[in-house]
């Protein structure tokens, strides 16, 4: 008797299923762990889970229609913002005095946007909740691997040098990608794991050997709390605090120095790098519009175009690079992204505002925002964090009903 192949077996829609696990296992299981233990291990693994799920979504072509995503680009202030911010960095290279070394820096942040959006076009319009535990998994695993690395490997001795600085690169990207962890875990009624999640990620960051990811967690966990009871109004402070702090930057030095100089001594470094920048300011008032040139501070330094103990922060080296457009740019592209994710579900809002504000504030403290690193580390966040409001489809299953006609 001949046996007879079921005709409900897709081995296309099965090869696209598995192909989307790994390549989202790649970006959220393998990548929070690899980054703890080499420096270009996020650089690395996160093209390979891409173009997993592109080979994914070729197959069953379970992604969203390009016309619909097109159309929705096409009419957002935010996109818009954020595409004239990558064109003047473009222009700028007119009148940068390194244009070699940023012309290649702009280069690779454009193919790191462009394989973010291949990832966000490659996403399925739903998203298997089976694949989004892999979310916190991954950071639970890279949590842990980091306590034992603070406590009982090389990083934990005195000195800081390559395993601190794995450790400290890899407990960065535990602040970031604990949020969207936390924001699954939440929409799926997970209260008691995604709290023990956030407990276990800040204790790793706290015994961490830098002092940058405690106060990132720190101000995402406030950020997180206040949209929690706040609702609304911790949208809307995110959103106007980043975009506040990024255009009114130059009176930063004019303002704040005066304040810190209360509690701070005149040779304290924050006070001499806030001068360096208030005479940066006075003297050059117009470059205030054009700024000097896309990555000129990064090897202004280098080169002595200005003193090595210049603010590394964002909101000088937005200024002093990109000027009065760049910043004000910026400004409306971070606003205008913190409002519309604010407008997704209400589960996931909160750690939506808090993943904003860790990583605002990771690079207000500055913690080398060239690096491209961090700049995929960053896609990495977007894109879990669209794959779990994409995952939201989930209704309410009805009540059975004995006796119902």
């Amino acid at each position: 008797m001949a046996y007879s192949v079921p005709t409900n077996i897709d081995p296309a829609a099965d090869a696209a299923s598995l192909l989307r696990r790994l390549g989202f296992a790649t970006l959220t299981l393998l990548t929070p762990t690899v980054a703890l233990v080499t420096r270009r291990g996020v650089v690395v693994l996160v093209p390979i889970g891409v173009a997993l799920l592109v080979l994914a979504a070729a197959l069953d072509g379970a992604q969203r229609p390009l016309g619909v995503v097109w159309e929705k680009v096409r009419t957002s202030r935010t996109a818009l913002a954020a595409m004239i911010v990558l064109l003047w960095c473009a222009l700028s290279l007119v009148w940068t005095p390194f244009i070699g070394p940023a012309a290649e820096r702009l280069g690779n942040i454009v193919a790191t946007a462009a394989l973010a959006v291949a990832g966000y076009l490659a996403l399925p319009d739903r998203m298997r909740s089976a694949n989004l535990y892999l979310v916190p998994v991954g950071v639970g695993i890279a949590a842990i691997a980091a306590i034992g690395a603070a406590l009982f490997g090389e990083a934990s001795r005195a000195g800081f040098d390559e395993a601190d600085q794995n450790l400290d690169r890899g407990l960065t990207v535990i602040a970031l990608l604990v949020w969207p962890a936390i924001a699954w875990l939440r929409s799926r009624g997970r209260h008691r794991e995604a709290a023990l999640l956030g407990v276990t990620a800040a204790f790793a960051v706290a015994l961490g050997p830098q002092w940058m990811p405690r106060i990132a967690l720190a101000v995402g966990g406030l950020a997180f709390a206040l949209t929690v009871y706040a609702g609304e109004k911790g949208v809307k402070t995110v959103g106007w605090t980043m975009g506040g702090l990024l255009v009114l930057a130059p009176l930063l030095p004019f303002v704040a120095r005066p304040l810190a100089g209360l509690f701070l001594a005149s040779s304290d470094p924050v006070l001499r790098s806030m001068r360096i920048w208030r005479s940066i300011i006075t003297s050059e008032p117009v470059r205030l519009i054009t700024g000097h040139g896309f990555e000129s501070s990064l090897r202004g330094r280098l080169e002595g175009l200005i003193p090595i103990n210049a603010p590394n922060t964002l909101l000088f080296e937005l200024w002093f690079e990109l000027g009065i457009v760049g910043a004000v740019a910026g400004a409306v592209a971070l606003h205008g992204a913190a409002r519309a994710a604010g407008r997704n579900h209400a589960a996931l809002v909160p750690g939506m505002m808090a993943a904003f504000a860790t990583a605002f504030s990771f690079a207000c403290l500055g913690i080398g925002t060239a690096q491209m690193w961090w700049f995929t580390t960053l896609a990495v966040v977007v894109l879990v964090f669209v794959a779990i409001e994409r995952g939201q489809f989930r209704t309410t299953r009805p009540k059975a009903r004995l006796f119902r006609r």
